[in-house]
């Protein structure tokens, strides 16, 4: 049997009471969930089977109780130990509605508990659990919405219904502490465990039930009763019953009196809650404990007008609202057994909008007034206008004059805007709709000075407000400030704007006097943004050619210096400057000059500049360092294969050929086949070259010896005594080389050309990568290419098109043919 299902098992029995017959596995309920349905209640609910055990480990019972129980059910007592060890969970789909009714009738859980996995399933853990399935799209789009209806967070609107996101959140906080202490107001009763203490020259301890009675037996004492006696009360009857056994008690003989275990009441909600019904919770459970546990109010319940009616008749009012906003839980008592919590439609609504800290539809008391609605709306926001507030309102039934006048709007006034308050009341009636105005975005009494100054931004003005003023405010003017002209962008009434103009003295005053005005934008410029940049460019064998910032006083050796210095194929002979002409002649752009250069332009030697060597350069010039004349980086070759000495080779000239390396290289060997020969050349991806190599060994002057480059790469491979036939032939094959074989001899060995071949555009790739194919001249003398060992036969298939070019020829001169034969016979009878 599964872990779960035992649990489920010792759960049944154990919230069944000491009093009740355990439950056997043969009585058990025909819609027990079954072991697969427990394990998915069990992985998926880490938090229920956590409360679970926590039940099982404050029920009271010894190990040995229990494990009697799990034999009267039918199950081996060991299961015990594997229950309590825990339970993995994981991340599945949650417990269906079904399988929550079926655990609910078992037993297992009470209304309480059924009613938040309800929750859980329908929108989320109430603990935040692992384990919850990520909602769909859909899902979360209708979650946002519902979220921002029931106050999760609060709509600009005021769409958003306050308080209702209390009872939608995952929360423990209305769940009562069953294992903490009671305060000394709790009343006792039936289902509670009390624990007896005596100290001093008595020394007991007592475990006291509360029987269905309403009383409970102290040895040596007797019978008490404490149905419905509060702990403070028992604490005073006890000590006079205890008096009369032991004469000691209040001086020698202490005692004190303790809840150890609580009994659970059963309580109704009715009324517009999201799951009405029956609930059994905890003896220090209060009024918001059972509205959690029912899920709260529906959108059409009230939060201000919460009853508990005890013994058929009213008790209490419970204000929702005196919780939310003042922390005042006064409200909130504590359920007994039987108690009903009554939640009625709501009352008047009333929207806020706007300038307040919480813009929402809030729920009114009688004869509430504005005053009061803007502080339950938790006061106005730094930036609403105080000075008016509008009220949309509906006009009562017998007001209405004419369609289309059924909603009028009132413009309220607070004169006493400093407090925010008004200095009448203003009542406010059902489906009122209050909009706060928030002030304007438009900031009045300033100017704006931007540019060349230390401070530059905003800055208050007055009526006696001066250019120099403001300059002056912004730290005033930099060094390099142009004093030609300061511009001011003046608003006119109709918010266009005009420029005004002003010049600037060196000691950053005006030349004129210039007031200012609200809203001017004063523009101070420097002289560098008229500047044009000014560089010079350098090019050649340096190591970072480009443009570079020039500087008076610049030199031809600090350019080097910013360039990283010369490259080792740099001339130090001399160097080309191109520089703008003074005066422009007609086409002339510009006029070159050469100037000398030395060692000491190379930065990494000790050798010393020459004094006064060194060229001022003007701006825009462009330096070009010259390259030495046929100046290059070393070239190698690679030769791999049948050579003497394999490796790679560098070129000791431009004009070394291949019969050179290999002669520098020892010559082949005795097993090369030089006709085979793989040149390879990776400059511009040429790839591989045929060459004739013994042609070439046999004459250098050959013209299969090619002049070398760098990265070229040559294998000369053994004897290769085979020739491969491929393509379209029956049967791919490498047959060995027959001197003097044709090519067709070869073809015919592969087993003959296939259906779709064509077998005269057959060719032969030679072992040095050449490529021959069929040749026919004056359509009689035809040469077929020879194939050499190592040779590969490649027979391409027949092209579809080409017979249908063929027929099209055919079809021409058929057409043609029969033109000229009716022609013929025309001119034979006219004749």
């Amino acid at each position: 049997m599964s872990r779960s299902r035992v649990l489920l098992v010792l759960a049944a029995s154990i919230m069944a009471g000491a009093d009740v017959e355990p439950v056997h596995a043969q009585s058990l309920p025909a819609n027990i969930p079954t072991p697969a349905q427990a394990q998915d209640l069990v992985q998926n609910r880490p938090e229920l089977v956590a409360q679970l055990r926590q039940r099982i480990q404050a029920s009271g019972l010894s190990a040995d109780q229990l494990r009697a129980r799990l034999r009267a059910a039918s199950y081996p007592e060991s299961l015990l130990e594997q229950v309590m060890g825990g339970a993995t969970p994981n991340a599945s789909a949650p417990p269906s509605d079904s399988l929550i009714n079926a655990v609910r009738a078992l037993g297992i859980v009470d209304s309480t508990d059924a009613a938040a996995l309800r929750r859980i399933v329908l929108g989320g853990s109430r603990t935040g659990a692992p384990g919850a399935v990520a909602p769909s799209p859909a899902t979360t789009e209708r979650n946002d919405a519902d979220a921002a209806r029931l106050g999760t967070r609060y709509a600009p609107d005021g769409t958003t219904l306050f308080g209702y996101a209390l009872f939608s959140q995952p929360t423990t906080v209305f769940d009562a502490n069953a294992g903490g202490p009671v305060d000394a107001s709790y009343k006792l009763g039936a289902g509670d465990q009390l624990v007896l203490i005596l100290s001093g020259d008595v020394e007991a301890a007592y475990t006291l039930d509360v029987t269905r009675e309403g009383f409970v037996v102290i040895p040596v004492v007797g019978t008490v009763p404490v149905a419905n006696l509060t702990l403070g009360d028992l604490d005073i009857l006890l000590r006079s019953r205890l008096q009369r056994v032991y004469s000691g008690v209040g001086s020698s003989t202490r005692f004190s009196v303790s809840v150890a275990r609580l009994r659970s009441n059963q309580v109704f909600v009715v009324g517009d809650v999201q799951q009405p019904g029956s609930y059994r919770i905890s003896s220090a459970g209060t009024a918001l404990t059972a509205l959690y546990a029912a899920g709260g109010p529906s959108e059409r319940g009230s939060l201000r007008q919460v009853e508990i009616r005890r013994r058929g008749k009213p008790a209490e009012r419970f204000d929702v609202y005196e919780y939310l906003l003042r922390g005042d839980a006064s409200g909130d008592v504590r359920l007994e057994n039987g108690d009903v919590l009554f939640v009625p439609t709501h009352g008047a609504r009333v929207r806020v909008s706007g300038g307040v800290l919480r813009p929402a539809t809030y729920e009114l008391r009688p004869n509430e007034s504005l005053d009061e609605l803007v502080a339950t709306a938790g006061g106005f926001t730094d930036d609403a206008s105080r000075r008016r507030i509008r009220i949309q309102r509906i006009v009562p039934p017998t007001q209405r004059t004419a369609e289309g006048s059924d909603r009028i709007v009132l413009d309220v006034s607070l004169p006493d805007a400093a407090k925010g308050t008004s200095a009448v009341r203003i009542p406010i009636e059902a489906g009122d709709v209050v909009e706060v105005p928030r002030v304007s975005n438009r900031v009045r009494g300033r100017i704006t000075i931007t540019g060349n100054v230390w401070q530059p931004g905003s800055q208050g003005i007055d009526k006696a407000s001066t250019l120099n003023d403001a300059i002056r405010h912004a730290g005033g003017l930099k060094s390099d400030t142009y004093l030609g002209r300061v511009i001011i962008s003046r608003l006119r009434a109709d918010s266009t704007r005009e420029q005004i103009r002003a010049t600037l003295r060196t000691d950053g005053t005006t030349t004129t006097p210039m007031s200012l005005q609200e809203d001017d934008e004063i523009s101070v410029f420097s002289l560098t943004e008229f500047r044009a940049p000014k560089y010079v460019a350098l090019s050649g064998a340096v190591r970072v050619p480009g443009q570079y910032p020039y500087r008076d006083g610049m030199t031809m050796r600090d350019l080097m210096i910013q360039a990283g210095g010369l490259l080792p194929s740099a001339s130090l002979k001399e160097a080309e400057i191109a520089r703008l002409p003074e005066t422009r002649v007609p086409g002339q752009l510009a006029i070159t000059f050469r100037v000398p250069l030395d060692s000491s332009y190379v930065l990494d030697s000790r050798a010393a500049a020459t004094p006064n060597g060194d060229t001022r350069l003007s701006p825009y010039d462009n330096v070009l360092v010259l390259r030495q004349p046929d100046w290059q980086m070393q070239s190698t070759v690679t030769l791999t294969g049948e050579v003497q000495f394999p490796g790679t080779y560098a070129l000791t000239s431009k004009t070394e050929r291949l019969s050179d390396v290999i002669a520098r290289a020892g010559g082949l060997t005795s097993s090369a086949y030089s006709a085979g020969v793989a040149f390879h050349r990776a400059q511009n991806a040429v790839g591989r070259v045929g060459v004739d190599l013994p042609s070439v060994l046999q004459n250098p002057k050959d013209r299969d010896n090619l002049l070398l480059l760098d990265g070229d790469s040559v294998h000369v491979p053994r004897y290769n005594a085979l020739v491969s036939v491929s393509g379209a032939v029956n049967s791919a094959v490498a047959l060995p080389y027959e001197p003097g074989a044709s090519l067709s001899s070869y073809i015919r060995a592969a087993g003959g050309a296939t259906r779709n071949a064509d077998a005269k555009r057959a060719y032969v790739v030679q072992a040095n990568g050449k490529v021959e194919t069929n040749h026919r001249y004056f359509l009689v003398i035809a040469t077929h290419p020879k194939p050499r060992p190592g040779s590969r036969i490649i027979v391409p298939s027949r092209d579809p098109s080409d017979k249908r070019d063929v027929m099209q020829f055919l079809g021409t001169m058929t057409q043609v043919i029969g033109s000229l034969v009716t022609l013929a016979v025309v001119l034979s009878r006219t004749n």
